[in-house]
């Protein structure tokens, strides 16, 4: 006989039923409830803090000889003047004011060096006593089965400066005399007989190269490495025939950089930070500094000049920041809304960051930029952005800005102040080593880096596994 099933006997069941669905639901709403309410914040801050989500990366720092980074700086200081520049602030005619040999000698103030200077702050947060770096994301571990990442000690930027400062421009493409190609020959000939390269095929290594021209003649060897630039222009060149100075190809096809692995990382600004509570009443609608003249993807700049340069309450200046230009900076970005940000012989330039320490609203004219710790940050927030096309049309660049309202300018400034530290790589030690600031560039630069890491340790794996005499072509595209 069949037992008689009561209502009684099912209502346990379903209760409990009932019950786990509830549970389920309330789960669901809260945290539906606490995305939103931090969507909400956000809106309020065009910082996202990644925080949450991390507890730091490991770094191994490969054993470079000295030679590669502070003892290149010691070549530096006793070197000649910059043949570039008319007036160079690190030699001047008396050398009187060069810094004594140290074990961690200061970097440039050179402008045309300055600018790249991130590689000298990585280098000296990770150069750091442990017990000075409680604020830094990035772990430095001594053996490479620890580490997520290699970093490679190479200060790329000042070897490849020092050779175009030496009046060297003209053969610095050829390898023959060229002491930077030779520096880079023995960076990556050490590296490749190491055990951490052989492993990975260099993927999970580390370079900073800021300047455009940094390691330019050993790239295809470092293709698959983790890249830290500054913009992707100085990696691939633009067919002259399908590109007419005024727009991009709608895609650009690469195999060395790509936002999937390499990070993007902000020019070290030039000009002094300006606190929101010292902004005083600005009379300027735009501002720009800058040479007219510029080559690729910079035939833009020339063109927006000679449609600005005579509208009422814009300042178009020629010239670039050092001692006198420096000035010329400060006051022109302090007294202006928006500053102009168009494109030079690359994408990007120190002028964006220069523009947001000054509370300086930028305007970015370009159909094709990459910039520093998006994702974390949205640019759109406190700055305009303008496409080509509408900035070549007359007049319509300086109507559009004049159609921001004062409240629209004010939330653009306070919203740029919250900002302001993210890219700071100083952390004001004459020798770089000390504490950094736990909010400023290098902690992002490093928690952009940890992102990549679990693509690198699939591609690391996908190629053990490859059967011997495969190759596959390298497709690193950017999305």
């Amino acid at each position: 006989m069949v037992p008689k099933i009561t209502s009684m006997a099912v209502a346990k069941p379903l209760c409990s039923v009932s019950c786990l669905l509830l549970s389920s639901s309330l789960v669901f709403v809260v945290s539906l409830l606490f995305f939103f309410s931090n969507s909400l914040t956000s809106d309020q801050n065009p910082r996202i803090s990644l925080d949450t989500f991390h507890t730091g990366i490991n770094v191994f720092v490969a054993e470079l000889p000295r030679s590669l980074n502070y003892g290149l700086l010691d070549k530096y200081w006793s070197s000649s003047p910059d043949s570039r520049i008319p007036s160079d602030p690190d030699h001047p005619t008396r050398k009187t004011n060069s810094p004594k040999p140290e074990k961690y000698p200061p970097y440039p103030e050179n402008p045309l060096i300055k600018q790249y200077s991130a590689e000298y702050w990585i280098m000296g947060d990770l150069e750091t006593p442990p017990e000075k770096r409680t604020g830094s994301f990035a772990k430095r571990v001594f053996s490479e089965s620890e580490a997520d990442v290699v970093f490679v000690p190479f200060f790329a930027t000042l070897s490849a400066e020092m050779e175009l400062g030496n009046g060297k421009g003209s053969s610095f493409r050829k390898k023959s005399g060229n002491e930077d190609y030779q520096r880079q020959r023995q960076v990556l000939d050490f590296l490749k007989n190491t055990q951490a390269w052989k492993r990975s095929g260099g993927r999970d290594h580390v370079f900073v190269l800021t300047d455009p021209v940094a390691m330019w003649h050993v790239r295809e060897e470092i293709a698959l490495s983790i890249l830290l630039v500054v913009d992707f222009g100085g990696w691939f060149r633009q067919d002259s025939k399908s590109f007419n100075g005024t727009s991009f190809p709608e895609r650009i096809e690469h195999t060395q950089v790509s936002v999937i692995k390499d990070v993007i990382v902000p020019y070290t600004h030039l000009l002094p930070r300006l606190d929101l509570s010292q902004n005083k009443r600005r009379h300027s609608l735009l501002y720009f500094k800058g040479a007219k003249h510029r080559h690729r993807g910079g035939l833009i700049r020339e063109k927006l000049w000679d449609l600005l340069v005579d509208e009422h309450g814009i300042v178009m200046e020629e010239g670039f920041p050092n001692a006198t230009g420096r000035e010329q900076s400060i006051r022109g970005m302090r007294s202006s809304e928006f500053c102009l940000h168009p494109a030079g012989d690359t994408p990007t330039s120190c002028r964006l960051f220069d523009a947001i320490q000054s509370l300086c609203i930028p305007v970015i004219v370009s159909d094709n930029i990459e910039l520093p710790f998006e994702g974390m940050i949205d640019y759109s927030e406190f700055s305009v952005f303008v496409s080509v096309s509408d900035a070549l049309r007359p007049k319509w660049l300086a109507n559009h800005l004049r159609n921001f309202s004062e409240r629209d300018k004010e939330t653009f400034r306070s919203r740029m102040a919250k900002v302001q530290s993210v890219f700071v790589y100083d952390n004001g030690k004459a020798d770089g080593i000390g504490p950094i600031q736990p909010d400023g560039a290098v902690n992002h630069i490093w928690k952009k880096v940890q992102q990549k890491v679990p693509m690198v340790k699939e591609a690391v794996f996908r190629e053990r596994r490859k059967p011997a005499g495969t190759s596959v072509p390298l497709r690193c595209q950017c999305i």
